[in-house]
Parts: C-alpha cells; structure tokens; sequence
C-alpha cells in the first residue's frame, strides 16, 4: 500500500550519497561548531545574523553579531579573504541564516550555515551569553 512516504521511491544510493554528503560543504551543526569553538582554534568566524535586540537577549557564546542586511563589503573588510564564516539565526523557522549566507557568497566569502541556530543550540543543551 502506498503512502506519503513510499509513493515516490527513494533515490538511488549513488545519487544519495552524493546529495546527503554535499550537505556538508553548506551546513554544519550546533554539537560540532560547540565542539570547535571550545577546541580554542575554531579555524571560523561565528556570526549571529539576527537584530541587535535578539542578540543582546541571547547569543552563542563567541559569537560576532551582524546582521545579515548588513553583510557587505566595507564590514567584512577586517577579516582575510579566505575567512570561514559560521551564520546563525533564530532557528528552523527563520531564514536569516540563508540570507547571510548568500550575502556573503555574494562577496565570494567562504561560508557554511549553522543548522538549528538558537534553537538547536539550546536543544543540545548548550548555554548562552547575554550582552547586557
């Protein structure tokens, strides 16, 4: 019997292997970017795209905060070319991170998304900082 699951049949294994690999050239999780960044050498920048009311609320701690509208040239001048940036929003709901994303693969920076944001951040059960 069919269903919404099984109506259309999965991809082949090679096409999905290759699908579910590349996800990692784009994305990474809160556990590993937790574990990076307390390894002392994170080797990214962590940017926390939201406002600035949210960030000072809560953010990662070690975070930069900017906000995607203004990932431009002029701001990310401070950083070498060759820079991985680490974005972040709110969570699954929130597409900020994407828009980050693509800002700063518009300026030909290197960059990855840090799937689940906040919300993933806390469902690991790591904490936050608080600016003020």
């Amino acid at each position: 019997m069919s269903n919404a699951v099984t109506h259309l049949p999965a991809a082949n294994s090679d096409d999905a292997l290759t699908h579910f690999a590349s996800q990692f050239a784009y994305e990474t999780d809160c556990w590993d970017t937790w574990e990076a960044l307390n390894s002392g050498t994170p080797g990214f920048v962590l940017l926390d795209v939201r406002n600035q009311a949210l960030y000072d609320k809560v953010h990662v701690p070690g975070a930069v905060h900017l906000p995607h509208g203004k990932i431009v040239q002029s701001k990310m001048s401070q950083w070498p070319l060759d820079t991985l940036f680490v974005v972040y929003c709110a969570g699954p709901h929130c597409n900020g991170a994407a828009k980050a994303a693509v800002n700063l693969a518009k300026l030909g920076r290197p960059v990855k998304l840090m799937a689940g944001g906040v919300t993933g951040w806390l469902d690991e059960g790591f904490e936050l900082a608080q600016t003020r």
